[in-house]
């Protein structure tokens, strides 16, 4: 059973002081990471199909927030603090306008409902800080975040991601392009994992109209080790990508039945 034949079920963030003072905000249950699911042999996962509603009032808040920010230049950014709680629950990614935040130094997402951030934030390059603790949804994070190299802190809920030291559950399985084109700006993302995928995420260059060539990779961000989906234009720069962090799958790879180290 997939996560959209489940019963919808919504839990209350544990941690509301996290955000603001006003009760908790409301996540949509997961239920990818079931101990049951990701103990027995053979089991699998899958990405969040969710599509960002984007006439939801909740995300044209967030992209006047986001404008705001990028024009008096602040060092902190708390937009889910600037929402009620409602409209946290209907944001699962961020804008690619979050890219324009280029003197944001800390990023607060405490407690979201996101199930993906997208590459763009790479061009947030003073960011230091990066907290989205207690986001049970958020699974595996873009390549392009190494790229932050001001980046030294990170608070991320370990346990709610893919391959973590804790229990390793499942990557989800990525399978090679096709020989037809898809639509770059509009990809399932139950099959690939993102909506868009517009450059490389090793050399930057333009993605192939057959889509991106794709692979996980674990490696130290911050203070976490962290999941790493990367969408590239070729196998030759999947090629050229570092090695796994330590105690972590030591190479790129498709994810699905794939060996992992023993829980720690």
């Amino acid at each position: 059973m997939t996560d959209e034949q489940l019963p919808s079920q919504v839990f209350s963030n544990r941690f509301p002081e996290a955000v603001d003072s006003r009760p908790g905000v409301p996540q949509d249950h997961c239920h990818c990471f079931s101990q049951i699911r990701v103990s027995r042999p053979g089991a699998a996962t899958s990405f969040h199909a969710d599509i960002q509603d984007t006439s939801a009032p909740g995300w044209l808040q967030l992209l006047e927030l986001i404008e705001e920010a990028a024009a008096d230049g602040r060092e902190e950014f708390r937009p889910l603090q600037e929402l009620s709680p409602e409209e946290r629950r209907q944001i699962v990614t961020l804008p690619a306008s979050i890219g324009q935040l280029t003197a944001v130094r800390t990023l607060v997402l405490y407690g979201s409902n996101l199930v993906r951030i997208p590459p763009e934030i790479s061009a947030m390059t003073s960011l230091e800080e990066f907290s989205p603790y207690t986001s049970g949804r958020l699974h595996w994070f873009p390549y392009e975040i190494t790229r932050l190299t001001r980046l030294v802190s990170s608070t991320v809920s370990t346990r709610s991601i893919y391959g973590n030291y804790k229990h390793r559950p499942p990557f989800p399985q990525l399978l090679a392009p096709g020989d037809t084109a898809v639509d770059l700006e509009g990809l399932a993302p139950a099959r690939w994992g993102t909506t868009a995928a517009r450059t490389c995420s090793v050399c930057t260059g333009p993605i192939s109209a057959t889509g991106p060539h794709q692979a996980w990779l674990s490696r130290v961000v911050a203070t976490d080790v962290l999941p790493l989906l990367v969408n590239a234009c070729s196998q030759a720069c999947l090629d050229t990508l570092p090695p796994g962090a330590k105690g972590y799958i030591p190479t790129p790879h498709r994810g699905g039945t794939i060996e992992q180290p023993p829980p720690r």
